[in-house]
């Protein structure tokens, strides 16, 4: 029984714990426990730290689970109490939290953040429908009076409205959001639409831009996660300045790739996404400046738990959050234990990674995508593998257009046409696939047959796992490829 006081490493007990406090958030939307309770489980988390043994791990597990319930609960009890509004006037102001969307009929949707209701304070978002809203950005202060209607995934109450009139916008608002459109104007200004716009969604995340008719198709054929702030757009970058600066030494190396995640997180904006692969690379450059790499298997649960901590309305329903997490245990999990169940320890090249990683996202996200939407991309592979190898070669020539049009506009001109041709094709294909009768199909099994579905997928994991004995800590975290 020598094994059952055997000391467990620090990570593995942390990446328990935030498993035990990402269980109790998402418990509380249907239980409670008291303010005291909380506390208590709180001291018992951080007892349990000190001694790190096999036998605590239940007692460590609970009570981590309780402090999640009690976490939880204060964010839910308000999310509830929101409910009462419903079908009332209400007083609304808010900050604008991403770039607003347009819908095929014309409307604007909003996400609105630091909440005031009725001049109330509120935890959480809004989301306000309007039917005009003139020119509203990320960052505005927008005031809107309208009835109040049942929210939906992470918005506890919805507002439609016929336009926005009251809207406030400071220069110093949001900052990086300047900077961006500023940026994004000199694009413009030697690229066409809609290879700017698509080229700048690459580099930015700014998928507001994008014409109607290409986002619906790129929806169609599962390629808006190239044009949304993702993991793979910010790895891209951070490889990039890891490369450039690590002849010179590994700790300007550090510094450059730790400001590429900042800077490309101010300039996108905190989505939940964002914010997941912020976290991630941020920690995955801090552990491979000491020398060390994260396992998945505690990488995960920790990001996961610090995003929920946050704002723990990410885990009751925020569909991004939940594909974007989902895609990183296609990525980071899946995918490398099938690789070497298949083709043992050979190092995989460009196209196999591509295809082997395209394939794990997929496979792991189509649950949630079939279970949110009922639809399911029957092309998204094909036209992921027609696409995504060109996306950083498509970012470097929009960044050069970008900076050669304010420097240099005569140069610029050069240098857009082969960007021009090369966004073109990109919009060709997403264009001629989504055309396709069976691009895209509806799904209808319950939630049981999905559950199935992902314990089978678990169960293959866990022998290839069994096979062929790979070690995660022997990758690092890599390009990810969202769904």
């Amino acid at each position: 029984m020598w094994w059952w006081k055997r000391k467990i490493h620090t990570s593995w007990y942390i990446a328990l714990g935030c498993s035990g406090f990402l269980c109790g958030v998402a418990s509380s939307q249907g239980l409670r426990v008291s303010f005291v309770w909380s506390c208590l489980a709180l001291v018992g988390v951080l007892g349990c730290l000190f001694l790190r043994t096999m036998y605590i791990l239940p007692v460590f597990f609970v009570a981590a689970v309780v402090f999640g319930i009690g976490y939880g609960s204060a964010f839910a009890s308000e999310r509830h109490a929101l409910a009462g509004f419903i079908g009332s006037t209400v007083r609304v102001e808010g900050r604008v939290k991403e770039d607003p969307s347009k819908s095929a009929s014309g409307s604007t949707s909003i996400q609105l953040e630091q909440v005031k209701l009725n001049d109330s304070k509120i935890q959480g978002f809004l989301f306000v429908s309007a039917r005009s809203a003139g020119d509203v950005r990320r960052g505005d202060i927008v005031r809107v009076i309208g009835v109040a209607k049942e929210g939906f995934a992470n918005f506890p109450l919805s507002i439609s409205v016929p336009q926005l009139d009251d809207v406030r916008r400071s220069p110093f608002s949001d900052v990086g959001r300047v900077v961006r459109d500023w940026f994004a104007d000199a694009v413009r200004r030697v690229l066409p639409e809609p290879q700017a716009s698509l080229g700048i969604g690459f580099l930015t995340g700014q998928k507001s831009a994008l014409a109607t008719e290409l986002s619906e198709a790129m929806k169609v054929v599962g390629l808006t996660h190239i044009v949304v702030a993702s993991g793979y757009n910010l790895t891209i970058l951070v490889q990039l300045a890891r490369k450039l600066f690590l002849k010179i030494s590994k700790y300007l190396s550090f510094v450059s790739a730790t400001l590429m995640v900042l800077g490309f997180m101010a300039v996108t904006g905190l989505s939940p996404s964002m914010t997941r692969a912020g976290l991630v690379s941020g920690m995955s450059l801090f552990a491979w400046y000491y020398g060390h790499a994260f396992h998945p298997f505690v990488l995960l649960p920790v990001a996961a738990a610090l995003t929920v901590a946050i704002q723990p309305s990410y885990l009751w329903g925020d569909l991004g959050w939940q594909l974007s997490f989902a895609a990183f245990v296609g990525v980071m999990v899946v995918a490398p234990l099938f690789h070497a169940y298949f083709f043992g320890d050979a190092e995989p090249g460009m196209l196999r990674q591509l295809i082997g990683e395209t394939l794990a996202a997929h496979a792991v996200t189509v649950p949630i995508i079939a279970l949110s939407f009922g639809t399911i991309s029957h092309v998204a592979i094909i036209a992921n593998l027609l696409v995504v190898p060109l996306v950083p070669l498509a970012m470097l020539l929009t960044f050069i257009c970008g900076v050669l049009s304010l420097a240099l506009p005569s140069v610029a001109t050069l240098v857009a046409v082969p960007t021009q041709w090369l966004l073109g094709y990109m919009v060709k294909v997403s264009l001629f696939l989504a055309e396709i009768p069976w691009a895209q199909g509806g799904i209808a099994l319950p939630a049981f047959a999905w559950g199935g579905y992902v314990l089978l997928l678990t169960l293959l994991c866990w022998w290839a796992y069994r096979v062929s004995g790979y070690h995660f800590t022997q990758g690092t975290v890599r390009a990810e490829r969202p769904p």
